[in-house]
């Protein structure tokens, strides 16, 4: 079997591509390195270029007729930017997602699973949420990927490839085999921040001490990457039980299940590190909000999926991955 991942030079794709490879599953990578890196395709099947160019879609199914499933996780996805630029945003996480599923179609391709994101959700106080609570994306990126949801989903239910939408919570961590990671230097998630504060010496701060939560801090659901990758792998292995052409499209949420408040992140770090971090309160940052984390029950009941990775493991694989990362990757 063999699955082509569009994206696959980027953090999560590149992870998708070794769960796949352990599996057995060939994956065919498809990206631009606009934003992956050359070095997470080394000795995988590579074709460089954009996922709109619908001549290349052609010669990557014509070289490759016995791939089964394609996993889309081609994006941008800083939300900063995405405000900066949401013209540059719409168009590389819409428009050309709209001309990829059209070249899809055109091969023949019925499964297509999408790299979603919990950034639609209306996650404002700290509360769980499922995949029926209601949407509210707060940025253009996250917008972008509301707008492919629903546009997939209207393109299954007319004839087009059937659509498992995952929507991933927090990811954080690196395979465990540190095959690849976070290929960012200054990441701007809170774990990554934490490590850099860390590598400097100075306190973290934590922004909003006042949030409706059990200790005041935001709360997120951090979800190791390499529990990401397994969920990936269960659902290639089981989209044809889990959609059909009268129910052609479907969403599911990829957490932990449990959140993790700012303050206790931290504690799990100073666990893993010889040397405690520290920190100190600062004022939340325009925009922020509690957070929410997700209700897992339709990924454990329709992938058998649950992650396996503890908070402490996920911790450590990020900070094993940084001296492989500045070694492997150059510039």
């Amino acid at each position: 079997m063999s699955v082509l991942i569009a994206g696959g030079a980027g953090f999560i794709g590149s992870t998708v591509a070794s769960a796949c490879l352990d599996e057995g599953i060939t994956p065919v990578i498809l990206d631009s390195l606009i934003k992956g890196r050359r070095e997470f395709t080394d000795g995988r099947i590579f074709y460089e270029g954009d996922i709109s160019d619908g001549a290349l879609v052609d010669r990557i199914f014509a070289e490759h007729p016995e791939i089964t499933t394609v996993v889309h996780c081609a994006a941008l996805i800083v939300v900063p930017e995405s405000v900066a630029d949401p013209i540059g945003y719409y168009e590389a996480n819409v428009a050309k997602s709209l001309d990829f599923v059209s070249h899809l179609h055109r091969n023949g391709c019925d499964r297509l699973i999408f790299s979603s994101s919990a950034s639609i959700y209306q996650a404002e106080d700290g509360s769980p949420v499922d995949e029926n609570s209601p949407l509210a994306p707060q940025s253009p990126y996250a917008r972008t990927k509301a707008h492919c949801e629903e546009m997939f989903a209207d393109i299954a239910a007319g004839g087009g490839p059937r659509v498992l939408s995952l929507r991933y919570f927090n990811p954080i961590g690196a395979d465990p085999e540190l095959r690849t990671g976070l290929q960012v230097k200054k990441p701007t998630h809170a774990l990554g921040m934490m490590i850099q504060a860390h590598h400097e010496g100075r306190p973290f701060p934590i922004t909003g001490t006042s949030y409706p939560t059990r200790d005041g801090s935001g709360i997120r659901d951090y979800v190791p990457v390499w529990d990401l990758a397994a969920a990936h792998v269960a659902a290639i292995k089981r989209f044809d039980s889990l959609l059909s052409k009268d129910e052609p499209s479907l969403a599911i949420n990829l957490g932990t299940g449990s959140g993790t408040t700012v303050r206790e992140l931290v504690a799990a770090f100073n666990k893993v590190v010889d040397t405690p971090l520290e920190t100190i309160e600062a004022d939340a940052r325009p925009g922020d909000v509690a957070g929410g984390y997700t209700k897992s029950d339709r990924a454990h009941r329709l992938l058998g999926w649950k992650p396996c990775i503890t908070l402490e493991e996920g911790i450590r694989s990020a900070l094993d991955w940084i001296p492989v990362r500045d070694k492997m990757l150059t510039d």
